[in-house]
């Protein structure tokens, strides 16, 4: 063994080199050795994620998926934020419905409006699709898609949660989250594949998601293109275009997305199609269902509830083998801002 000033000078050189070693490292192999879901209990939802994640990426196996295929889909409502105690779209539609009906009386005497502006959830509750649908179809058009955006914009800013006062894009769920992330940080293209409205969600997923306006998918009104003078509009009509949601959700992965996933997560059973379609299918796959079971945090509801209905797909997941995600026990925090 070597002693004195020469060791010294070489622990010294040794010790600057396994510094510089350590900076040179790519951050991504330090960020595989943290835990990637910490909201995440240890247990059995969140070792078959991870093991998914891990056979997928593994070069040289036979689960191996290419880059270009790493397809994930997520619902919105339900699964990536609340959908309580309505759709926070239909939140925004009432809203605006109130600032029409100020400018416009007439309205208050019209049904369905006069229903949804009385305040009167049981009244609300009575309006069924098609009442629902007309409120939408007024509160959604009219005005171009980038007025639209901005509307959407403002009103985030401004809205309040009923139950929870806070604005609704606190109300999105940290564990799925970290999904998210930790998909992205393993090539996975993440999209939105939701029942909501395309517009409505492209002014806030890049924020509160990361999922840019292209990898949005979601149903859609007519618009048409117009000159306002110099300045080309797209100008939002009262009419449907595109539902996607049920069986339209594995129509619009193949419209807009044109690769079918790998990997799809939901909540309800208006996401059975799309579970059916991504995991029915050769090699690797995963089906992913968030169960709302905790009532105290969150909410409690499955086979009976007129909002995230779940019941078909929550018989259909031990067959199929889809994950179903029990909110209460499998995540230690809901919110984001539990964590503060």
């Amino acid at each position: 063994m070597k002693t004195g000033a020469g060791a010294t000078r070489r622990g010294v050189l040794a010790a600057a080199l396994l510094g510089l070693v350590a900076l040179s490292v790519p951050t991504g192999l330090f960020a595989q050795v943290a835990d990637p879901l910490p909201s995440w209990n240890e247990g059995a939802a969140k070792q078959q994620i991870r093991a998914f994640v891990e056979r997928v990426t593994r070069e040289g196996t036979p689960d191996f998926v290419a880059v270009a295929e790493r397809v994930a889909v997520f619902d919105n409502d339900g699964t990536l934020w609340s959908e309580k105690p309505v759709y926070f779209q239909f939140m925004f539609a009432l809203d605006r419905l109130k600032e029409l009906a100020k400018a416009n009386p007439a309205l208050a005497g019209q049904e369905p409006y006069k229903s949804a502006l009385s305040g009167d959830p049981k009244a609300l509750a009575a309006l069924g699709e098609k009442g629902l649908l007309q409120i939408v179809e007024l509160t959604h058009s009219g005005i171009t898609v980038t007025e639209f955006n901005t509307l959407v914009r403002d009103w985030l800013k401004t809205a309040r949660h009923p139950r929870f006062d806070r604005p609704y894009t606190e109300l999105v769920f940290q564990p799925m989250l970290e999904l998210l992330a930790y998909l992205r940080a393993n090539d996975f293209k993440t999209f939105i594949v939701s029942g909501g409205g395309v517009e409505f969600m492209r002014a806030f997923t890049e924020p509160v998601y990361g999922i840019p306006p292209e990898q949005v998918v979601g149903s859609s009104g007519k618009t048409e293109f117009a000159l306002d003078g110099d300045t080309p509009v797209l100008r939002k009509l009262p009419e449907v275009e595109f539902i996607d949601d049920g069986p339209g959700k594995p129509v619009g992965i193949n419209r807009f997305i044109g690769r079918r996933p790998v990997f799809a997560a939901g909540n309800s059973d208006g996401d059975e199609q799309m579970l059916q379609w991504t995991t029915m299918n050769t090699g690797a796959r995963f089906g992913l269902i968030v169960h709302h079971t905790d009532a105290v945090r969150e909410w409690a509801y499955d086979r009976n509830s007129p909002v995230g209905r779940l019941d078909k797909a929550l018989d259909e997941a031990p067959a199929r083998g889809w994950l179903v995600v029990d909110m209460k026990n499998d995540w230690n925090v809901i919110y984001p801002f539990e964590k503060k």
